[in-house]
C-alpha cells in the first residue's frame, strides 16, 4: 500500500515539475518575443519604401499629410514589406555622406572612452584590491558615490572645467569625462577583490614584481570581467546624446545617436536603416563576446 501510494506521489511530482517547466517555457518565449519585436521591427521596416511606411504608421507620423500619401488610421505592425527596397539603405551608404561622418563621429568619440578608460580601470583597480588602509576605503567610497550620480548632475561642472581648459567643442570635451568614469573601476576592483591572496603570496615568495603579478595573475583571472566592463562601456557611451548636444555645438562633430534622438515625421525610413547599421556594431560585439560576457557576470557571483 505505502508503495502505490509513493507511486502515485512521484507520478504527481513528475506531473507538477512538466507543468512548471512548460509554464517557465511559455513565460520565457512570451517575453523572448516581446523583447525582440521591436528590434525585428526595426530591421524589416528599414526595407520598406516611406510611402508604405507612412502608410502602415499613419496615425505616429500622421503630420506627414502631403497629400501625394495615403495615411491609415490604424497602425499596422507589419514584419514583411509589400515591396522590398533598399533604397534607405542606399541613401545612407551612397547618396548621403552625413549619415556616415556620424557614424564615424561615434566611432571616434567611444573607441579612446572604452580604451583608456580600461587601462585607467586596471590601474585604479589593482591597487584598491592590493592596497590597504584608511585612505584607501574613503577613496573607494568616493567613487561609488560618483558613480551613483546620474550623469546629468555632473553634467554642468564638466561643461564649466572643459570651457576653462578650452575645450569646449572638441572631442576631448567628451572624451576626457568619459576615460576617467568611476564606473568601470568601482566593477573591476569588485572582481580582483575576489582573487585568492595566497596568489599573491605564492607570487611574491617566487620574487615577483608588482607589474608581473598584475600582468600573470590579476589580469587573466578577471578577463572574463574585463571583457563584460568593455562591452557595457561601449554600449553606454555608443547610445550617449547628452554629452555632444551640451558639449558639441558643431553640429558636424555629433554622432549618430543624436541624428536618431532628432527623428521627424520626413526622415522615418532612414531612420529604420540609420538604427539597423547603428545597432550592428553592439550586436556584433554581443555575439563574438556572448560567452565571454556570461561568464563574466557567472564569475563575480563564484570566484572567491
Amino acid at each position: 500500500m505505502k508503495a502505490v501510494e509513493t507511486k502515485k506521489k512521484r507520478r504527481r511530482g513528475t506531473l507538477l515539475s512538466r507543468i512548471n517547466l512548460l509554464l517557465m517555457t511559455l513565460f520565457a518565449g512570451t517575453a523572448a518575443v516581446i523583447f525582440l519585436m521591436p528590434t525585428v521591427l526595426t530591421i524589416t521596416n528599414s526595407f520598406m519604401s516611406q510611402t508604405e511606411i507612412s502608410a502602415n504608421y499613419g496615425v505616429i507620423f500622421s503630420a506627414a499629410t502631403d497629400g501625394k500619401t495615403f495615411i491609415s488610421k490604424e497602425v499596422n505592425l507589419k514584419f514583411i514589406p509589400d515591396i522590398v527596397s533598399g533604397s534607405q539603405y542606399i541613401t545612407v551608404l551612397l547618396k548621403s555622406p552625413d549619415y556616415l561622418l556620424k557614424f564615424w563621429n561615434a566611432m571616434i568619440l567611444t573607441v579612446p572612452i572604452v580604451l583608456f578608460q580600461i587601462v585607467v580601470a586596471l590601474g585604479a583597480s589593482y591597487s584598491f584590491a592590493r592596497l590597504t588602509g584608511r585612505l584607501k576605503e574613503i577613496i573607494f567610497f568616493l567613487y561609488i558615490v560618483v558613480m551613483l550620480m546620474p550623469y546629468q548632475v555632473t553634467l554642468v561642472p564638466n561643461y564649466l572645467v572643459s570651457d576653462k581648459l578650452g575645450l569646449l567643442n572638441t572631442r576631448l570635451a567628451v572624451i576626457l569625462p568619459g576615460i576617467f568614469s568611476p564606473f568601470a573601476v568601482y566593477l573591476l576592483t569588485k572582481a580582483m577583490r575576489r582573487i585568492p591572496k595566497v596568489y599573491y603570496e605564492a607570487a611574491m615568495l617566487d620574487g615577483a614584481s608588482e607589474f608581473v603579478i598584475f600582468t600573470n595573475i590579476s589580469l587573466p583571472m578577471v578577463s572574463s570581467s574585463l571583457f563584460s566592463v568593455m562591452l557595457l562601456i561601449f554600449i553606454d557611451y555608443w547610445n550617449m546624446v547628452e554629452q555632444p548636444l551640451i558639449l558639441l555645438s558643431d553640429e558636424t562633430l555629433h554622432p549618430l545617436s543624436v541624428f536618431l534622438s532628432k527623428i521627424n515625421t520626413q526622415e522615418t525610413g532612414l531612420a529604420f536603416a540609420v538604427a539597423v547599421i547603428y545597432m550592428m556594431p553592439s550586436l556584433l560585439l554581443f555575439l563574438y563576446g556572448e560567452d565571454a560576457l556570461v561568464e563574466g557576470i557567472a564569475s563575480s557571483a563564484t570566484l572567491k
